[in-house]
C-alpha cells in the first residue's frame, strides 16, 4: 500500500489496525501449522482493497500448533496500542469452525451497545470476518481452526484508552473497519466517544451532561451530578449533538468553558483551534450590544485568552453578558437539531471551574441531573 498520506502539506504514515494485526498472526501461525516450516511474513487481504505484507516475530511450530506475533503499527496517528504485540496459537479442529478465544491482555465485554454480547472477547465483527476470510484460504475442506489470541501488555493499554469506560475489561479491543489507520484521524476518536454516548443509552439512561473535557466532567461531578449522566464531547460538540438526537436523548444540558462555548454561541460546532476561532470577536459582539464603554471594548479586543477578557468583564460588572452567550449558545444549538421536543441548557465556567452564567432554564433542568 501507499505507505504516507499527505494532509495539510505535511506527509504522514499510515498504520494498520488491531484487527488486520490479530488477522495476520492468524494466518500466519496457520501457514506454519499446515507447512511445517517457518516464515518471516505474511500477506492479508483488508476491507479497505489494500494488501500487507506484514513481518512475524517470535515463530513457534509443533505438531499440533503453530504460533507467531505481529506488532502493532498505527503510523503517526496517536495510538495507544502502536508497538504492542499480539500472539496467535493456531490449532486445527475437525468441525469445520473458526473458534476465537481471548487470553491474557484481550478485553472482555461487561456491557450492551457495543454489537457483541456480554462475556464475549472485545473481537469486533469486522475484524472477525477478515480472520475467517484469509483462514478460508488456506484451511483445507472441512477444517476449522481454535485461536488462542494473546496480547501480553494488553491491560495495562487498555488503561489509557476508551475501554474502561465502554465497560470492556482485562484488555484492549481487537478492532478496525478497514484494517488501515489512517493518521491525525477524527474518525476514530468520534467513534469512541459516540460508542460512549450509546453505552449510556443502552443502561437507560435518557438524558445526558455534556461536558468537552476532565475540566467540565469535574464541574458538573461537584454541582451533584452522577459520572453516569455524564458524556465527554472534545471539539465535536456538533457531532455528538446529532448523535444524542439520532440516540434519542431527551434532556441535553452542556456545560463547558467560555473558551469552547462562544464559538457554539457563533454557530461553531467543531472547537477545535484550527478549524475556527473568532472568540474576543464575539464576546465584543455582546458587550456591544450591552452598549458597554468603548474603552472597555478595546481593551478586551486586545486580549489573546477568553481568561483575560472574563477578568475585564468582571472588573467592569458586565458579566450578564455569560447568560447571555449561554442563551445564544442554547438557540443555535436548537437551530442545528431542529427538535423542540429535545430540551436543552447550557452552562459556563471560566479556567479555575468557577461560574460564569447559565441559559435561562439552566437551574431547573440542572435539578432533573441531581436528582437522578
Amino acid at each position: 500500500m501507499d505507505s504516507y498520506v499527505y494532509i495539510d502539506g505535511k506527509k504522514y504514515k499510515r498504520g494498520y489496525t488491531t484487527g488486520a494485526t490479530t488477522t495476520a498472526a492468524i494466518k500466519g501461525a496457520l501457514y506454519m501449522l499446515l507447512n511445517q516450516k517457518k516464515i518471516e511474513h505474511i500477506k492479508i487481504d483488508t476491507p479497505k482493497n489494500i494488501v500487507l505484507d506484514l513481518n512475524l516475530i517470535d515463530q513457534r511450530i509443533e505438531k499440533n500448533f503453530a504460533s507467531c506475533a505481529v506488532i502493532k503499527d498505527g503510523g503517526d496517528d496517536i495510538d495507544e496500542t502502536s508497538g504492542i504485540k499480539i500472539y496467535a496459537e493456531v490449532r486445527l479442529n475437525d468441525c469445520g469452525q473458526i473458534n476465537l478465544f481471548g487470553k491474557k491482555g484481550v478485553g472482555v465485554i461487561t456491557k450492551k451497545g457495543l454489537g457483541l454480547e456480554i462475556g464475549e472477547y472485545a473481537i469486533n465483527k469486522t475484524p472477525r470476518a477478515m480472520i475467517e476470510k484469509e483462514a478460508k484460504k488456506l484451511l483445507p475442506k472441512g477444517n476449522g481452526i481454535d485461536v488462542y489470541i494473546t496480547i501480553p501488555k494488553g491491560e495495562e493499554v487498555a488503561k489509557k484508552t476508551f475501554n474502561p469506560k465502554l465497560g470492556i475489561i482485562g484488555g484492549i479491543s481487537i478492532i478496525g473497519s478497514t484494517g488501515i489507520v489512517e493518521p491525525m484521524s477524527k474518525e476514530a476518536f468520534k467513534k469512541s466517544l459516540s460508542l460512549e454516548l450509546n453505552m449510556k443509552k443502552e443502561e437507560g439512561i435518557n438524558n445526558i451532561c455534556f461536558a468537552f473535557g476532565n475540566h467540565g466532567i469535574d464541574y458538573l461531578k461537584k454541582s451533584g451530578v452522577d459520572e453516569k449522566n455524564i458524556a465527554r464531547t472534545s471539539n465535536f460538540i456538533g457531532f455528538m449533538l446529532d448523535e444524542a438526537k439520532r440516540m434519542n436523548f431527551k434532556k441535553i444540558y452542556l456545560c463547558g468553558h467560555l473558551g469552547k462555548l462562544i464559538k457554539v454561541s457563533a454557530g461553531i460546532f467543531d472547537t477545535h483551534s484550527k478549524v475556527a476561532d473568532g472568540r474576543i470577536e464575539t464576546i465584543i459582539y455582546n458587550l456591544a450590544l450591552l452598549k458597554a464603554d468603548y474603552e472597555i471594548i478595546k481593551e478586551i479586543s486586545k486580549c489573546v485568552t477568553t481568561e483575560a477578557a472574563i477578568e475585564i468583564i468582571n472588573d467592569n460588572n458586565l458579566n450578564k453578558v455569560f447568560n447571555i452567550i449561554a442563551n445564544n449558545a442554547k438557540d443555535k444549538i436548537m437551530q442545528r437539531i431542529k427538535d423542540e421536543e429535545i430540551e436543552i441548557e447550557v452552562e459556563i465556567f471560566d479556567l479555575e471551574k468557577n461560574f460564569l452564567g447559565k441559559s435561562d432554564n439552566a437551574n431547573r433542568l440542572l435539578e432533573v441531573f441531581i436528582s437522578d
